[in-house]
């Protein structure tokens, strides 16, 4: 049994972030101890999880001031908690700062875990915000000694602007070894799943859909467009052809996902952070056996070019994306099967996870 004990800490309210559940789940199966800190700034949801987990309340009522709020909070908590038995991880940069203080302060284990390039998100864009967090980033990152990513170019944009040398641990779901069911689905189903938010291409696929016949685009997820995006299927009058779900738990999402004919992950070129991601939903497709409509981005290329699973876009316009949702729909899910049994070996947790432990074994030794 490990004697270590690992405070994970995240400004995020811990319900949805899967990323953050499978780390922790992982390092508390192996034997270390696990203390979660995140804050109730979106609510608190009811959780349960195997290992000690807390919500820092914040008041404050902006996103701005939440974020130094949850860092002067999180601070205090860290140096409550922590001793020379701790190993601190803290996931993107808003939880970095009180981090790297107390790892400074004690000479203890410090990971960090960029999940995206937190300064080039589109919703900072040109705001004074992102200088912050280029300040941050700049100031802080090189220091660093441990640091993972989610994706192979996320990695090569750290080293690049940097010198940082992070290990790629994908977002990969568990390994399902399930056989698909082939579902005759009339009409057929075309599927996004995620935050509905600038820059994913959601509403060049409602669009596309006027010239798509036999199929419906179901929207699972929650965010700040969803109103608008609402807004335009009424004024194209294509109720009958798109549908939100709204914000599903995990587990009605799974059954939805394993069912659809194909899954669509067309994000735009937003910023860097857009660029090289490699989106969760991309590799929940894969492992539910979807094949899948892509974005013309490195990381779904990158995909795409080792497993036939689908179609990529060469660009965002509603008839080239009907063009290829309307190719694979022809195809039929059994075409793509054995690609996507092979890519869904590759694209998994288990294989993910060995990565992560072996970080830990390093700061353990």
């Amino acid at each position: 049994m490990n004697s270590k004990k690992v405070i994970i800490s995240a400004f995020s309210n811990l319900y949805t972030d899967q990323r953050i559940e499978k780390v922790c789940q992982t390092l508390f199966e192996n034997g270390y101890t696990i203390e979660l800190i995140g804050n109730d700034w979106n609510g608190a949801e009811r959780m349960e999880r195997p290992y000690a987990f807390s919500r820092i309340h914040l008041q404050s009522k902006s996103l701005k001031t939440a974020y130094f709020e949850f860092n002067w909070k999180l601070f205090r908590q860290l140096k409550k908690k922590s001793d020379l038995h701790t190993i601190l991880y803290a996931n993107d940069i808003d939880a970095l700062l009180p981090n790297y203080l107390i790892a400074r302060m004690l000479n203890i284990p410090l990971i960090f875990d960029s999940h995206e390039i937190f300064s080039e998100m589109p919703a900072i864009q040109g705001k004074i915000s992102q200088k912050f967090w280029r300040y941050l980033e700049r100031k802080l990152i090189p220091k660093i000694q441990l640091m993972i990513t989610a994706s192979g170019s996320y990695a090569e944009w750290f080293h690049k602007k940097y010198g940082a040398n992070p290990i790629v641990i994908q977002n990969a779901p568990q390994r399902s070894d399930y056989i698909p069911q082939i579902v005759e689905n009339n009409p057929k189903i075309i599927l996004y799943q995620g935050y509905i938010n600038p820059f994913r291409g959601i509403d060049k696929a409602i669009l596309a859909m006027h010239q798509i016949e036999g199929a419906i685009l179901k929207i699972a997820g929650n965010g700040p467009k969803k109103k608008e995006y609402e807004e335009l299927v009424i004024r194209e009058n294509l109720q009958h052809k798109v549908r939100f779900l709204g914000k599903l738990d995990p587990k009605d999402l799974k059954k939805i996902t394993v069912i659809a004919d194909v899954g669509i992950s067309i994000e735009e070129n937003g910023g860097d952070s857009y660029l090289y991601s490699l989106p969760n939903k991309v590799l929940d497709y894969i492992q539910a056996r979807i094949p899948l409509v892509m974005a013309n981005l490195p990381e779904m290329q990158n995909i795409s070019q080792q497993f036939q699973i689908g179609k990529i876009i060469c660009n965002h316009d509603p008839e080239e994306i009907s063009k290829a949702i309307s190719h694979v729909l022809q195809n039929g899910k059994e075409y793509y099967l054995t690609e996507l049994e092979k890519a869904a070996q590759a694209f998994c947790w288990e294989n993910e996870e060995k990565k992560l432990l072996q970080v830990f074994q390093r700061v353990s030794q």
